[in-house]
């Protein structure tokens, strides 16, 4: 088995469709992660002044410090929590975010190169790939010692927001040019690559995390009302006008929403029976999404929206409550699970509906585990 050095989000965050991935990976291989090395440039504000500083200083979001390897560690409860696996090194980088300018991106890639070389050195990696989901990691291939370059576009990088897009653009169409091969998460993404070198990689999910029945959180409302909820990023592509209006026309139901703030002010209803909970550790959702009574989408039909594989679907899905959706491609091979509905009328009534409607059917998202996912990627890795 050949390992792994991976550009990812920072290792310990919320985890995206790589950190599932590559956890399941540290089984058979050895593993550096190097933590984000960012998708934009800073801003004049206090939040990116921080970002520069901790990127400068070597430190992630994640508060893991450079070149740290942790033992599995479980929670009071006796369950999994976050951590990082033996064979996975995590690496911080003092870099430049998103470096735009031929001289910013030298001196970019030389600084990384100097503090990850000996690193590589140090790990007595077997034959590595090197796996990208940052295209900002694209001046780095062939400079690492790696027998192969995999591209993972888990995200639609031209219309992700919080991202300098043109920058962005420039640092993939590199990427996509000097990768052996592309995984793409959607079909839409997938159309945008040379078909002769990507596969079609769409999201999985943790079965067992997500169906296993737990407690109730203690902090999500319990008022003897009907509950219908949301977790993820609260970013544009919400429908906030939607939501409004469902809010107001269905006084009688509380509305909660989990994830972190993306946007500089909220677009949530200021109404009695909508409550923000803040982010959540991805491990404690099912303890929400498995006590409300509808798991809600409402998303805007925009760009992201059209080429995304959304997680929180399948893990919707795993959960068993019924869920009421505006419509998305990725949508169509569930649609028979789902209530779709196009507008905060429709969403009313899909709303009072799902309420009477039995658990979904489990087993529905079984053959897409991350498990299954995994599988997949280490036969394909192999081929290279």
């Amino acid at each position: 088995m050949r390992d792994l050095i991976v550009f990812g989000e920072d290792f310990g965050g919320l985890p995206s469709s790589t950190q599932h991935l590559i956890k399941r990976l540290t089984e058979h291989r050895k593993v550096v992660w190097v933590n984000s090395i960012g998708l934009r440039q800073p801003k004049l504000n206090r939040h990116d002044a921080k970002r520069v500083v901790n990127k400068l200083c070597g430190r992630s979001k994640s508060g893991f410090s450079s070149n740290t390897i942790q033992e599995p560690q479980s929670n009071s409860a006796g369950n999994s929590n976050h951590f990082v696996p033996k064979n996975l090194t995590v690496v911080n980088l003092k870099t430049i975010p998103a470096p735009k300018s031929n001289l910013a991106r030298g001196l970019a890639k030389s600084a990384m190169l100097s503090q990850l070389r000996p690193i590589l050195m140090n790990a007595r990696l077997h034959d590595p790939i090197l796996w990208c989901s940052l295209p900002t990691a694209a001046d780095l291939c062939g400079h690492l010692g790696e027998s192969a370059v995999v591209y993972y576009c888990g995200d639609d990088f031209s219309s992700l927001a919080g991202v300098d897009h043109d920058v962005v653009s420039i640092h993939e169409k590199e990427l996509i040019s000097k990768a052996d091969l592309i995984f793409a998460a959607s079909e839409e993404m997938k159309m945008r690559f040379p078909a002769c070198k990507t596969q079609l990689l769409p999201h999985g999910v943790d079965v067992a995390l997500f169906s296993t029945p737990v407690q109730r959180a203690k902090d999500l409302p319990n008022r003897n009302r009907p509950v219908a909820g949301f977790y993820g990023s609260l970013s544009n592509w919400l429908d906030y006008e939607m939501i409004d209006k469902v809010v107001k026309s269905n006084p009688d139901w509380d509305f909660i929403f989990i994830g972190p703030q993306e946007l500089s002010q909220s677009k949530l209803p200021s109404a009695s029976n909508v409550f923000y909970l803040g982010p959540k550790p991805h491990h404690e959702l099912p303890q929400y999404s498995q006590h409300w009574d509808v798991s809600l989408l409402p998303f805007k039909l925009n760009e992201q929206i059209i080429a995304c594989s959304p997680l929180k679907l399948m893990e919707y899905l795993a959960a068993g409550k019924p869920i009421v959706s505006t419509s998305f491609p990725a949508l169509e091979p569930y649609k028979k699970y789902v209530n779709v509905v196009s507008t905060s009328e429709e969403m009313s009534d899909a709303l009072n509906m799902a309420r009477q409607q039995a658990f979904l059917p489990s087993g529905i998202v079984n053959q897409h585990s991350w498990d299954e996912r995994s599988k997949f990627v280490d036969w394909i890795l192999e081929l290279l």
